[in-house]
C-alpha cells in the first residue's frame, strides 16, 4: 500500500515537474505583462508631475488664479506625494500590495476626474492634493509588486531597467502629452487622460498581478505622518503667503516657526515611535544624509526652472503649448545622457562626489545663463545651451545620489531608504516651486511699480517686469544649486563603489 502511494506520489511529482517546462512561457508572459501594468501606473504618477506645467497658463486664465497662487497646482501634488510617501509604504505592507495598488489607481483616477471638472482654483488645488495622496499609496506598492513578481536576479535587473527607463522618460512624455492635449483639446484633458489609463491598469492588475497577504504585524505611524506632513505644509504655505503679505508678516513668521516646531517634533517622535516612518538610523549615515540633502536642494532649483520656463516660453516668447513641450525635450535628453552614458560609466571608477559636485556646478552654470534672459531672447542661442547644461548636470548628479543613498542598506531598511530619496525629491519640488514663485512675483511687482510711469508704458514695462522676476528667482535657484554642490563635496565622502547595487535594492523613481 505504501509502495503504491509512493509510486503515485512519484508519478504526480514527475508530472508536476514536467508542467513548468510547458507552462513556463505562459508564466513568463504573465510576469512581463504584469510589468506593463506596473509600468503604466508608475508612468502615470511620474507624468503627472510635469504634464500640468504646460497646461498651467491656460488653467490660470480659465480659473482666474493669481500669480501668487498658481504654484499650488504643482505644490499641492508634490507636497501630498512627498509628505505621505513613507506612510503609503507602510499601508502597502499592512493591507497588501495588490489591494493598495488597485486602491491607489482608483483614487488617482477619481481625483483626476475631479480636477478636470474643476470650476474654481480651490477645487483644482484640492484635486491635485488628492492625486498626490493616492500617488503616495500607489508608488510604493508598484515598486513592491515589481520586486515580488520578478525574483530571478537576471529578470529582476531587466525589469528594473525597463521600469527605470519609463520613470526617467516621464517628464518628457508629460511635457509632450501636456502640450498636445492643451493645444488640440483643452487643459482639462491633462487631468482627464489619467482616467482611461487607470482603468486599463486596474483591469490588468486584477488579471495579471498576484501578491501575498498584508503583514499582520505592520503598524501605521499616524502621529509621524501628521507631524511630518503638517510641518512641510506650514513651511510651503509660509513661502506662498510671503508674496502678498511680506516676509516679516506675523502669519508668515508664525507659519515658518510652526513648520520648524512640527518637523522638530517629527524627528523627536521618530526616535521613540514603535514603528517609525523614518528610522533615524537611516539618517545617521553621513553619506546617506548628504545624498538626501543634495537631492532636496537640487530639485528646488529644477522645479523652479520648469515653472518659469513654461511661462516664459508661452507668455513672453508666444510659444504654443505643444511647441513649449518640445522645447523641454533637450533638457530631458541631456539628463538621460548624463545619467546613463556618463555617470553610469564612471560611477564604479570615481567617488560619488567627483560626479555630484561637477554636476551641480554645470547645473548652476546653466541657471546663470538664464539670468540673462530678456523679453527678446532667442531660444536657440540663449535658452537651449542653458537647458543642455542644466540637464547634463542633473544627470551627473542623480545616478550617484541614488546609488550612494541605497548602497549598504540593511534589507529591512531598503524600502524606507528608497522612499526617503523620493520624499526628498517631492519635498524639494514643493519648497522650490513655492519659494521661487514668491521671489519671482515679488520682484516683478517691485520692478513694475518702480518703472511704470503711465498707461502708455504698460505694454513694455509689464513683460520686462515679469522677466525680471524670473531672472531674480533663477539667481536664487543657481545659489541653491551651488549650495547642493557644497553639501555633496563636504558630506558625501564615500569612495568609488566596489560592486553594483544588489538586485534586491529598491530603485527610486526619478523626477526627470
Amino acid at each position: 500500500m505504501s509502495v503504491t502511494r509512493k509510486g503515485e506520489s512519484s508519478l504526480l511529482r514527475h508530472r508536476h515537474g514536467h508542467r513548468p517546462r510547458h507552462a513556463r512561457p505562459a508564466a513568463e508572459s504573465h510576469r512581463w505583462w504584469g510589468l506593463v501594468v506596473i509600468a503604466i501606473a508608475q508612468l502615470m504618477v511620474v507624468l503627472d508631475a510635469t504634464i500640468v506645467n504646460i497646461a498651467l497658463p491656460s488653467a490660470q486664465r480659465a480659473l482666474h488664479m493669481s500669480d501668487a497662487n498658481r504654484q499650488w497646482v504643482i505644490t499641492a501634488y508634490t507636497l501630498a506625494f512627498g509628505g505621505l510617501l513613507l506612510l503609503g509604504g507602510r499601508i502597502a505592507d499592512l493591507a497588501g500590495r495588490k489591494r493598495t495598488f488597485v486602491t491607489g489607481l482608483t483614487g488617482f483616477a477619481a481625483a483626476s476626474a475631479f480636477g478636470g471638472a474643476a470650476t474654481s482654483s480651490g477645487m483644482l488645488f484640492g484635486a491635485r492634493a488628492l492625486q498626490g495622496a493616492f500617488a503616495a499609496v500607489l508608488a510604493p506598492s508598484a515598486l513592491s509588486l515589481l520586486t515580488t513578481t520578478f525574483t530571478d536576479p537576471r529578470e529582476r535587473g531587466k525589469a528594473f531597467g525597463i521600469y527605470g527607463a519609463l520613470a526617467g522618460s516621464g517628464s518628457a512624455i508629460g511635457f509632450l502629452v501636456g502640450g498636445l492635449l492643451t493645444e488640440y483639446l483643452n487643459w482639462r484633458w491633462c487631468l482627464y487622460v489619467n482616467v482611461p489609463i487607470a482603468v486599463v491598469a486596474v483591469l490588468g492588475a486584477f488579471a495579471l498581478l498576484h501578491d501575498r497577504p498584508g503583514t499582520a504585524g505592520a503598524r501605521l505611524d499616524v502621529p509621524g505622518a501628521v507631524l511630518g506632513c503638517g510641518g512641510l505644509v506650514a513651511l510651503v504655505y509660509g513661502f506662498s503667503e510671503a508674496q502678498p503679505r511680506g516676509w516679516t508678516d506675523a502669519l508668515v513668521l508664525g507659519l515658518f516657526a510652526g513648520g520648524v516646531v512640527l518637523l522638530g517634533a517629527f524627528v523627536w517622535w521618530q526616535g521613540r515611535a514603535p514603528v517609525p516612518l523614518l528610522p533615524l538610523r537611516v539618517l545617521r549615515d553621513r553619506d546617506r544624509s548628504g545624498c538626501f540633502l543634495t537631492m532636496l536642494l537640487a530639485v528646488i532649483g529644477m522645479f523652479g526652472l520648469f515653472l518659469f520656463m513654461t511661462y516664459y516660453l508661452q507668455e513672453i516668447l508666444g510659444y504654443s503649448p505643444l511647441r513649449t513641450g518640445l522645447a523641454f525635450l533637450p533638457l530631458t535628453a541631456a539628463i538621460v545622457v548624463g545619467s546613463t552614458q556618463v555617470s553610469a560609466r564612471l560611477l564604479h571608477h570615481a567617488a560619488p562626489r567627483a560626479l555630484m559636485v561637477p554636476g551641480m556646478l554645470l547645473a548652476a552654470a546653466g541657471l546663470l545663463l538664464l539670468t540673462r534672459l530678456t523679453v527678446t531672447s532667442r531660444y536657440t542661442t540663449e535658452v537651449l545651451p542653458a537647458l543642455l547644461l542644466m540637464g547634463l548636470g542633473m544627470g551627473l548628479t542623480f545616478m550617484p545620489v541614488f546609488a550612494t543613498a541605497t548602497a549598504g542598506v540593511a534589507p529591512q531598511d531598503s524600502g524606507v531608504t528608497s522612499a526617503t530619496v523620493n520624499t526628498a525629491q517631492q519635498v524639494g519640488g514643493s519648497i522650490g516651486t513655492a519659494l521661487l514663485n514668491t521671489v519671482a512675483t515679488t520682484s516683478s511687482a517691485a520692478y513694475i511699480t518702480a518703472h511704470l510711469r503711465g498707461p502708455a508704458d504698460r505694454a513694455r514695462v509689464v513683460p520686462e517686469g515679469i522677466v525680471h522676476g524670473y531672472t531674480v528667482a533663477i539667481w536664487w535657484a543657481a545659489a541653491v544649486m551651488l549650495l547642493a554642490g557644497l553639501v555633496a563635496g563636504f558630506m558625501v565622502t564615500a569612495r568609488a563603489p566596489k560592486h553594483s547595487t544588489p538586485a534586491g535594492t529598491a530603485v527610486p523613481e526619478t523626477v526627470v
